[in-house]
């Protein structure tokens, strides 16, 4: 099998996480971002596409190697450890300091607030995150921000396809401090390129997650905006959540009509359970345990109360993993940019996020179910993945092993063509260039 067709068995196999990397480092004349047939965001290799590309993504890619962070960490002062939720500092409730961060962002504003006060206070250049398309209203897209405005454009959870990792080149080359907001899986990905390049060590000052439940299935987002009474192919502009905790959906269409939905109704519209993509249900890493802080939301049970979710003013969980996340966050206190509530614990984080505790205890089998079918599967490592498996019963691993093997061997793999590949390049746009331009001076 030629290098390219390697590199699309990890596509064809569901592992993508549409991190968009591979596309970043190599390229556009070896791998361009394309929409597949299922209207996902996938990376898709050319005839340029050589060996030592695939030895390069073999090493860097999050769908093949997710790992945690360093030994060391677990003996720093003050560090606690947890069988499920990992390395942390503190665990502790809090929301944004100033009322429009929280209100604009989603659940407590905390990621707006920190990356406001991070820009205001000088400690980084820019902000590397991701905002809503300008193109494709129900995807997100890369984007840097440099100003509190910036920041607050770019509020708001994005549930579609979003390739964070397509500005990373972008912003490395500017030569300036930065932090990096994003998934878990694409904090992987930094860790596993940052062997690589030793730029992001030394450019990258903080990297913050939110606790990720997984993106919902593109299509069914479209099934989900119809359902709510709105033809996708009209719509112009979408906010998932924001202006509340978690505040409304909000759909526009190109006649200017605004049609707003109940968080809780539009995702759920038929009281089953979220689609999430397959990768997402066999990750072996949902929390963050590779960023200096992981943001969490604080729902009992994992999902807003209908009943108060247009009166709930919103508070987030912050999980404190190093030093340099303690240091932020009381700065940011200080600052007024962040109020902090009550410290809490990993129980608490269990009735938060009750389906990131189940899947942690299942990740390892799931992944076993993988390799013993013979297919690719992410490699890990210090994510205690193990040792949570050999407190389950024997039957629960095999089940949860054969039910990943089974979904695995039912999956279909998408179609791709390069026909938008020109859309997810590599160059920023006319605006962004701009602001690159002025930040070099």
């Amino acid at each position: 099998m030629l290098p390219s067709g390697k590199f699309q068995a990890i596509v064809d196999q569901h592992l993508c996480t549409n991190c968009g990397l591979c596309a970043d480092i190599l390229g556009p004349e070896k791998v361009q971002m394309v929409i597949s047939d299922q209207k996902e965001l996938r990376p898709l290799a050319t005839a340029s596409f050589q060996s030592e590309d695939l030895d390069l993504v073999a090493q860097i890619c999050p769908g093949l190697r997710i790992e945690g962070p360093d030994d060391a960490l677990a003996e720093e002062p003050d560090t606690q450890t947890d069988l499920v939720w990992g390395h942390y500092k503190t665990i502790v409730r809090a929301h944004a300091g100033n009322p429009v961060h929280r209100w604009e962002g989603s659940t407590g504003g905390v990621l707006t607030g920190l990356a406001a006060m991070m820009l205001e206070t000088g400690r980084i250049r820019f902000v590397l995150h991701v905002r809503a398309s300008d193109v494709h209203p129900t995807f997100g897209e890369a984007t840097l921000s440099f100003t509190e405005a910036d920041v607050l454009r770019a509020a708001g959870s994005r549930y579609g396809p979003t390739a964070p990792m397509l500005k990373l080149t972008d912003a490395l080359d500017l030569g300036m401090p930065f932090a990096f907001i994003a998934r878990p899986c694409d904090l992987s990905a930094l860790a596993n390129l940052s062997e690589r390049d030793p730029r992001i060590g030394e450019l990258i000052r903080y990297r913050l997650a939110f606790v990720c439940g997984g993106p919902t299935v593109s299509l069914d987002i479209d099934r989900m905006i119809e359902k709510a009474g709105v033809d996708p192919e009209d719509l112009v502009a979408m906010r998932y959540r924001g202006r509340g905790c978690p505040g409304p959906t909000t759909m526009v269409t190109g006649d200017g009509t605004v049609t707003h939905r109940s968080y809780v109704d539009f995702l759920d519209p038929d009281g089953g359970t979220w689609p999430m993509p397959f990768r997402c249900k066999i990750c072996p890493d949902g929390i963050g345990e590779l960023a200096d802080i992981a943001v969490s939301d604080t729902w009992i049970g994992g999902g807003p109360d209908q009943q108060t979710e247009n009166t709930d003013p919103g508070n987030n969980a912050l999980i404190v993993r190093t030093a340099a996340g303690l240091e932020l966050v009381e700065a940011a206190e200080r600052a007024g940019f962040l109020t902090l509530g009550d410290t809490i614990g990993p129980n608490d984080l269990n009735v938060y996020q009750p389906h990131q505790h189940d899947k942690k205890f299942a990740a390892w089998a799931r992944l076993d179910g993988l390799r013993r079918s013979g297919r690719l599967f992410p490699k890990t490592r210090r994510l205690r993945l193990k040792k949570l498996a050999a407190k389950m019963p024997l039957d629960f691993n095999e089940s949860q092993a054969s039910g990943a093997r089974s979904r695995a061997e039912a999956l279909v793999p998408e179609i791709l063509e390069p026909k938008a590949a020109s859309r997810f390049g590599k160059q920023p746009s006319t605006n962004a260039c701009r602001r690159c331009a002025e930040a070099r001076n």
